[in-house]
């Protein structure tokens, strides 16, 4: 079934996992995408599916996605939605990551998103109109051990979608997060781990890492559903600010939510202490 609310969207990292199985859909659906990816060779059956174009985009290269943009609004006239998917992964304790492959990670996670985001808002705000969707992870909202820095680039991208929702919504640019659980994709299997580990952190990220490697393929999450369910809360009348994909998120999240006001209220009364009092003051 086509959908009736024909949008133009631009999406990032479209090779694997979260970012093909959205441009796919979206081309199911009628929709106009412009697919992308570091290896355009890898997307280009997509083409096949729908009104596509099909660009080649390393999101830490601002001049390359400067350039997406402008084909992008040469061919079909407008961004209205961007999809910021692309990301990397690496798996290591703090403690034993290596700054280089941090510094990497941030480049494309964090950086790489900010970039897109900077090319596609002068349209968007011209038009007065856009939807910005950064796909950050459970681990936007809570650390997991193996993962510390990992988590640290989608906090950083949950911050900064946080505050540039308030500074775009009164242009008519919306900001949605999405927080994924386990998906049945390639994360896990294609993110790099540290060289070097210690062993006083085997029975935590040690014991994480080989978790994550032994979850390939068993994960519970449908990527396929997931793409269906970005698409419908992007189209929908209300978009959510947030929108969290999986059983584990949900539970993750919640629970994340009852211990944070449970901490907070259990200290309410050193935290309001802090305060100038009119004693003080004089």
């Amino acid at each position: 079934m086509k959908s009736n609310d024909q949008r133009v969207w631009l999406v990032t990292g479209c090779s694997t996992g979260f970012g093909r199985h959205i441009a796919g859909h979206l081309l199911d659906i009628g929709q106009k995408v412009v697919v992308t990816a570091r290896k355009p060779h890898q997307i280009q059956d997509l083409a096949q599916r729908g009104d596509a174009l099909i660009l080649p985009l390393d999101v830490t290269d601002p001049a390359q996605t400067r350039d997406a943009v402008q084909q992008a609004e040469a061919r079909f006239g407008r961004v209205d939605v961007l999809v910021n998917n692309a990301g990397i992964g690496y798996f290591a304790a703090v403690e034993e990551s290596d700054e280089a492959q941090v510094r990497a990670m941030f480049e494309v996670n964090l950086f790489g998103a900010a970039s897109t985001i900077r090319a596609v808002l002068p349209g968007m705000r011209r038009r007065r109109s856009g939807t910005i969707v950064n796909l950050t992870s459970v681990g936007g909202l809570e650390g997991f051990p193996a993962v510390g820095f990992y988590c640290a680039t989608k906090y950083a991208v949950e911050g900064l979608s946080d505050s540039l929702r308030i500074e775009t919504a009164p242009l008519g640019i919306h900001v949605m997060t999405v927080e994924p659980g386990a998906f049945r994709t390639e994360w896990a299997g294609s993110s790099i781990e540290a060289a070097g580990t210690i062993a006083d952190y085997d029975a935590t990220a040690g014991e994480a890492r080989r978790a994550y490697r032994d979850s390939v393929g068993q994960q519970p999450g449908d990527p396929t559903r997931a793409a269906q369910a970005i698409a419908s809360a992007v189209l929908s009348t209300n978009p959510p600010k947030r929108l969290l994909l999986g059983n584990d998120a949900y539970t993750v999240a919640m629970a994340k939510l009852e211990e944070m006001g449970r901490e907070f209220r259990a200290w309410e009364t050193l935290t309001r202490s802090t305060e100038f009092t009119d004693a003080s003051r004089n």
